[in-house]
């Protein structure tokens, strides 16, 4: 984490990150997966966490647990004249254990000798040298203006910074990457390839480098270049970031006539990664895109499973599956991408009856090399860990507002329930129990044919079954209850029910 300015004085702002920066950087060298400070950006933003170092201890241990790490150092540092103080804190997540404080002092113009001792008593047992871990470290002064560029908040306020860097230290090429990105978010894209291509092909940071080069072709619509890019990159090392942009850039490609090829691209990226559900939608729309319906129905399936309040999936699917003859539960989960957004709704205002929106393809930004922390992997589990135990409250709240007769509290507590968890079916069920008391009998058959979609389950059909009686729907009702006879013959509620069904 950024350190403390405890001297308060603004002058040295600069210095909270760049100790995070620069420590980061020795501990990567003498061998720890230490993450990196964009990884940690993305985690606060996934969180909705501010990147600020006045968090509390509290806020700083959860967003460190729900990343995957083991430690998280927080710390802080003091200048008095020119000398410089810092003082680091590790924690050790799995046990709460705190570790002794270190601190080490010297002189300003000599900081990275002060990061490097206290990386060396982090990790006492490393056998790197300390030549070896300091020799990437640019001049003091590079390095103080790149750190200004990035936590400066106006994209030009960081390109003169990060200029400024590469004035003092041409060899800087990290500088030059972050010159990258400012200019990418700023969608100049030609301005962001010629910074890139001016790192050299030896250096360290060349794969980057290059990955982020056919980003920037492919943001050009020089999609055929973008793919060898890309290919050549997997040619090095697979890597499934790099098919499933190549599939991307294919698929933008091939737009006006679209082929199988980007599909195969996408499939061989989830060869390496499965549980991706980005690669799965990617599948899915790419094989609606090519008129192969029944696969794009398979992945976008795979894709709402794998990430259920996936909106753009749900609604992909629903067309598909309405194209393919399956009118009732396409129209389900057009329902549900409703649901979870409400852009869907003018989507649903556009002419004919499949429409789907183009430019829905997913492009990963990061390389996924094995061996790197998976932090978007680890953010996404833990955000569905935790919107399953939301949903969970919000379906146990329902429950009990329904058995105390107060509907109008129990829609809204199952509503929520729904929204973090579509497919729960339990809570469809009770919806359509709640809708059926209130007399809005269409209501509750679209929540309970939900519910028996997600988990087919007799109490859902019996009270399916109930709802098209009062529908006078004789027929379906009649099916209902012998589907469920069939599988529960004793079933008292069924019999009863179908008792009651007029005969043909």
């Amino acid at each position: 984490m950024p350190f403390e300015n405890e001297t308060h004085d603004p002058r040295y702002d600069w210095l909270g990150e760049g100790a995070a920066s620069a420590l980061t950087e020795d501990l990567t060298a003498l061998g720890a997966q230490a993450l990196s400070r964009e990884d940690r950006l993305r985690a606060f933003e996934h969180l909705r966490v501010p990147a600020t170092n006045k968090l509390s201890e509290a806020t700083i241990i959860r967003v460190a647990q729900i990343v995957g790490a083991e430690q998280v150092i927080t710390g802080s540092f003091a200048v008095n004249g020119t000398s410089l103080t810092i003082h680091s804190r590790p924690i050790r997540l799995d046990t709460g254990r705190r570790f002794p404080e270190i601190s080490e002092t010297g002189a300003l113009t000599e900081l990275f000798d002060i990061f490097a001792r206290a990386a060396r008593r982090l990790l006492p047992d490393s056998v790197v040298s300390t030549s070896e871990m300091e020799q990437a470290h640019p001049p003091r002064a590079a390095f103080e203006e790149y750190i200004k560029g990035a936590v400066a908040e106006n994209p030009s306020t960081q390109i003169v910074f990060f200029k400024e860097a590469l004035r003092y230290a041409p060899d800087f090429h990290q500088a030059r990457l972050a010159l990258w990105s400012v200019y990418t978010e700023q969608r100049e894209h030609r301005q962001a390839l010629d910074i890139v291509l001016q790192i050299p092909s030896n250096h360290p940071l060349s794969r980057q480098a290059r990955f982020r080069a056919a980003l920037s072709t492919m943001s050009l619509g020089r999609h055929a270049e973008a793919i060898d890019r890309f290919t050549t990159l997997n040619r090095e090392q697979r890597d499934p970031a790099l098919l499933n942009n190549a599939g991307v850039a294919q698929l933008r490609r091939t737009a006006r006539s679209p082929d199988g090829s980007a599909a195969d691209l996408f499939r061989q990226a989830l060869m390496i990664n499965a549980d991706d559900p980005d690669l799965a939608f990617n599948l899915g729309y790419a094989s609606w895109l090519a008129h192969d319906t029944l696969t794009a129905v398979r992945w976008l399936r795979e894709a709402v499973r794998r990430n259920p309040a996936d909106d753009a999936a749900h609604w992909v699917l629903g067309v598909a599956l309405q194209a393919s003859s399956n009118a009732a539960e396409g129209q389900r989960e057009r329902d549900l991408a409703k649901r979870l957004s409400s852009k869907y709704v003018e989507w649903e205002k556009q002419p004919g009856p499949n429409v789907v929106p183009p430019n829905l393809e997913r492009v990963k930004s990061e390389l996924d090399a094995a061996g790197s922390p998976r932090i978007d992997a680890a953010i996404a589990a833990a955000e569905q860990r935790d919107q399953r135990d939301v949903a969970a409250f919000h379906l146990e709240s329902g429950r009990r507002l329904f058995q105390a007769d107060r509907d109008a509290e129990a829609i809204a507590e199952l509503r929520r329930a729904i929204y973090l968890s579509p497919y729960e079916r339990e809570a469809h069920l009770l919806l359509g129990r709640l809708y059926l008391r209130a007399g809005q009998i269409a209501d509750a058959i679209d929540e309970l044919k939900i519910s028996i979609w997600s988990d087919d389950q007799t109490d859902a059909r019996v009270t399916l079954a109930e709802a098209y009686i009062q529908s006078k729907n004789f027929d379906s009702a009649r099916s209902e209850l012998q589907t469920v006879l069939t599988r529960e013959p004793s079933n008292a509620d069924a019999r009863r029910l179908l008792a009651s069904v007029p005969a043909q």
